[in-house]
């Protein structure tokens, strides 16, 4: 199979592609009200339980509002475009540091040349398979911060205009000729000042509501758990499939329960073989597309994983 094209009828691809701006507004709405209800819940009652869940919880909707981030990326969010890009960079991007433009163009370029040498998110997955502990090691960086750090440090670099956007972790220094430093600096307020006024937003919010101090458990859970929910699940995509063109074989769809939906795999991005077949299809039609694909065949041979523990197991077979 080509493309999904080549199962699917005409009016199927035209019912799985109706933008529903309820959907999208509703996924908003509950990720912001995790985040929300697990903030208010620690500062309320404080102690170890509160404040660890609400480290697991708050870095999961992090990660979702990334994913919602990217659904607008593919006009996908909701269904007036201004609006779809505006909610998808205010509410969705800019609080988790993540530009909408800045990531459309390197996200489109990732889908056009998916598993071939111009993928730009290549370097993400050769290092793969591994060793057990190598994996550990990486998810033990994740866990503590340490690479939180210094992807808080790139952005900043990225922002300042002196490493060329990448989500692949490789920096390519940008040639600074002709760049004073009060123009750098103004180039970079205008890519952080937005991650700040949001965040700034947020916190008065908290303030507000009497937990203001619950900010911290929000930066703390950005540089750790968000960290590690977004690397097991960029890895489970990609890594251990077939580098080549052929999007049923380098592309992985992974099952999930309802602890993956909470951390690591939120509003249906698990089904990303399928949207990489048809990335116009808003999340919650992707189950719906997955069904038609099984029964008729086509994801037979390809990627599709039962578990994310059975991707970590992939992950460290070397």
């Amino acid at each position: 199979m080509a493309s999904a094209v080549d199962v699917l009828t005409t009016e199927e691809i035209r019912s799985l592609r109706r933008l529903s701006t309820g959907h999208g507004l509703g996924a908003i709405t509950w990720s912001w009200g995790v985040i929300g209800a697990a903030l208010a819940i620690a500062g309320t009652w404080p102690s170890v339980w509160t404040l660890g869940l609400a480290w697991v919880l708050v870095g999961g909707r992090q990660v979702a509002l990334a994913v919602l981030m990217h659904e607008a990326a593919h006009g996908t969010l909701l269904a007036d475009r201004r609006w779809n890009d505006r909610v998808g960079q205010w509410l969705c991007g800019r609080p988790v540091w993540l530009d909408l433009v800045r990531y459309r163009a390197h996200h489109l370029k990732h889908h056009r040349f998916t598993g071939t040498p111009d993928d730009p998110d290549l370097p993400l997955i050769t290092p793969f398979p591994t060793t057990r502990w190598g994996l550990i090691r990486k998810l033990l960086r994740d866990v503590s911060g340490i690479s939180g750090l210094r992807r808080l440090v790139g952005l900043v670099l990225i922002d300042l205009g002196w490493v060329r956007y990448t989500l692949s972790g490789e920096a390519e220094w940008l040639d600074q000729t002709g760049r004073t430093a009060s123009g750098r600096l103004r180039d970079g307020l205008q890519e952080i000042g937005p991650v700040v006024a949001t965040n700034a937003a947020l916190a008065l919010a908290l303030h507000a509501a009497g937990v203001g101090w619950t900010w911290w458990i929000w930066a703390v859970a950005w540089l750790t758990t968000n960290g590690l929910f977004l690397r097991l699940r960029g890895l489970a995509e990609h890594a251990v499939t077939e580098i080549s063109d052929r999007r049923l074989r380098n592309t992985r769809t992974t099952h999930v329960g309802w602890l993956a939906r909470a951390t690591v795999a939120p509003h249906q991005v698990a089904y990303h073989l399928e949207h990489h077949l048809l990335m116009t299809v808003p999340f919650h039609q992707l189950p719906r597309l997955h069904r038609l694909l099984r029964a008729r065949g086509a994801l037979d041979g390809a990627p599709v994983a039962d578990s994310y523990a059975d991707v970590l197991v992939a992950l460290s077979s070397a």
